[in-house]
């Protein structure tokens, strides 16, 4: 994994431009409070060219398949589910490479996330809704790529996905240079943004603390991780509606994800949609940026960290905010 990440930083970034990693001070402050010396990051992926770090891993799984089957694999279409995010990474993956595609999405994505989709690339990929958790739209859209012989771009179980997402600790670790960090949070779903991270900063720096952040309503990978086996969403674990429903419901059998996830990382924290919504609005005090629930997670988590740890990152994962999060931020 460390190497595919590092190859996969050299793909991409003719393409997209690095996201910022800085200071949190407000977040920096408050910890220092208990733990002298503290320094808290944050990686604000809400700021990339879709709005979260998606792109990434689209962009780096439909550029080994052009480099390897040839350019004619994306003109012919290919096809992907996503709760949103993914959906729009790769369409506009698609729309850089000149490409087609199909986005499977289940009837519970939020609004915003299928409206862009519809009104900005239209052209480029034509959207299906199928299922009411992300798992069924997923199975939905490997029996069509099946039956049509077109290649099924997974949003988290992938080597090539999981490696762009990587790309994220890559740049931590680079703008770090000297410096190191004690723990990093991450949001987690399926799980692919947080094994490429883990697969980066562990071989990096084996002593950090890789730490998931989930919502309480739907939190598969880590009670999956707990039971050594994955579990169902909604029959073993519950799933419920969340603001964090970027990575809510469940995890497909057999996704590479989980294995990783059980070696890499270190600690779960789960959150109620109460500390998930003042995380939101703590994001948009200090920083001016509307985030969706999901990219709230870590900000929501950093009170629970043993406060022992100096230095932290927090991955923002994205700006897809839903309705309801409008409101709750405007409710305040």
């Amino acid at each position: 994994m460390p190497e595919r990440v590092r190859e996969a930083a050299s793909r991409i970034r003719p393409y997209l431009k690095e996201t910022p990693f800085e200071i949190a001070r407000g977040l920096t402050h408050q910890r220092a409070a208990a733990t002298p010396g503290a320094a808290v990051r944050w990686k604000l992926e809400c700021f990339g060219v879709t709005g979260s770090f998606k792109i990434r891993g689209a962009l780096n799984k439909l550029l080994v398949l052009r480099d390897t089957t040839g350019a004619g694999v994306l003109e012919e279409g290919l096809i992907t589910a996503s709760t949103g995010n993914h959906g729009r990474a790769t369409a506009h993956a698609l729309s850089l490479l000149d490409g087609r595609g199909v986005v499977y999405l289940p009837r519970t994505v939020a609004d915003s996330k299928r409206r862009v989709l519809e009104d900005q690339y239209g052209d480029v990929v034509e959207l299906r809704l199928v299922g009411e958790d992300a798992v069924e739209s997923e199975y939905a859209a490997r029996e069509d790529a099946e039956r049509s012989g077109r290649p099924f771009v997974s949003p988290y179980n992938d080597p090539d996905i999981i490696a762009g997402q990587g790309t994220v600790g890559f740049e931590m670790d680079a703008a770090l240079a000297e410096e190191r960090l004690d723990a990093v949070l991450v949001p987690v779903g399926g799980g692919g943004l947080i094994a490429g991270i883990a697969g980066w900063l562990k071989h990096a720096h084996p002593g950090i603390q890789v730490v998931g952040c989930q919502p309480r309503a739907s939190a598969v990978m880590a009670a999956s991780v707990r039971a050594g086996r994955l579990l169902e969403s909604g029959r073993d674990v519950p799933f419920e509606p969340t603001l964090a429903d970027a990575v809510a419901g469940g995890v497909e059998e057999g996704a590479v994800t989980f294995a990783l996830c059980s070696e890499l990382v270190d600690a779960w924290i789960l959150l109620d949609e109460g500390d998930i919504a003042a995380a939101m609005r703590r994001v948009l005090g200090e920083r001016f940026a509307m985030v969706e629930g999901s990219a709230a997670l870590p900000v929501a988590a950093l009170p629970q960290l043993g406060p022992g740890i100096a230095s932290v990152g927090l991955v923002v994962s994205g700006a897809g905010i839903s309705r309801e999060g409008v409101r709750v931020l405007a409710g305040d």
